[in-house]
């Protein structure tokens, strides 16, 4: 279990998933560059945060809800939360069960072919699950274009990913290096790509491989 103090937040997930080194350089580096992709995905997640809850044929919708896990070591805010009533089985009387969270997250532009949009989701539902008890089996990203929600179901492959990329999240946070990463197609949509120069920074160093370095140094330099 994390602290209060030691928690990342959530939304580093999707940097981290899409490149290891964008993620540092926003999180570690603190740099940040708009361009027009990133104004309009700002401006769509902030019409979703703009009426706050409501109720909609029984199912009540938050939205900007504060999340959080301990156990993952994860915070932030989810775009909307849609509170579903549960069917009431035969066996359990007059005790009614609770409303089962359905997260929702909105992005512009079109479904990606990486899984990055999809492990942010699934994090959203892993801090659903250690705050409220309920199972959350699968939620929703409204994407742009075309405009439609796709639903994600998250199963054990999805959240084991979205786990391990919170672990290694944490490992390069407290190893504070910045990965070099070699060019893709993928970089000519990132904003920081005048910054981050993938195709003049060097070769691409393994995250196993950098995180040993830096480990081995710093055993090297306790032990002398």
């Amino acid at each position: 279990m994390f602290s209060e103090s030691d928690l990342l937040p959530l939304s580093g997930l999707q940097h981290l998933a899409f490149c290891e080194r964008q993620w540092a350089l926003i999180h570690l580096e603190q740099q940040w560059v708009e361009n027009r992709l990133t104004v309009e995905g700002r401006q769509m997640h902030e019409r979703a945060h703009e009426q706050r809850e409501e109720w909609r044929e029984g199912v009540r919708v938050s939205r900007g809800l504060s999340v959080r896990s301990l156990r993952l070591g994860l915070i932030g805010v989810a775009d909307v939360v849609e509170f579903r009533p549960q069917p009431q089985g035969q066996d359990q009387g007059q005790v009614k069960s609770p409303p089962r969270p359905y997260p929702v997250e909105y992005k512009r532009g079109r479904p990606k072919p990486d899984r990055c949009d999809e492990v942010q989701l699934c994090a959203h539902a892993l801090c659903l699950e250690e705050m409220t008890g309920v199972d959350v089996p699968s939620g929703a990203i409204f994407y742009g274009q075309p405009r439609r929600r796709t639903e994600v179901n998250f199963d054990t492959s999805l959240r084991a990913e979205t786990e391990a990329l919170s672990q290694l999240m944490h490992a390069l946070y407290a190893a504070r290096v910045t990965p070099q990463a070699p060019y893709a197609p993928k970089c000519d949509r990132c904003s920081l790509l005048e910054i981050c120069l993938p195709a003049t920074a060097g070769e691409g160093r393994s995250v196993a491989k950098y995180l040993k370095n830096v480990l081995s140094a710093a055993m090297k330099e306790e032990n002398d």
